[in-house]
């Protein structure tokens, strides 16, 4: 019985965090783009 309550909050949590995804997405690439290029100019 325990284990499913803890699966359904586990649900609401995922549930609540998939509208964020349009913005959580772009913004984590542009993130992870900016510092492959400061590791890249850094290198040369």
């Amino acid at each position: 019985m325990s284990d499913h309550s803890q699966n359904t909050e586990t649900t609401d949590v995922v549930e609540s965090i998939v509208p964020l995804m349009h913005i959580i997405l772009p913004v984590g690439g542009a993130v992870l783009i900016f510092m492959l290029a400061f590791i890249a100019i850094f290198m040369a």
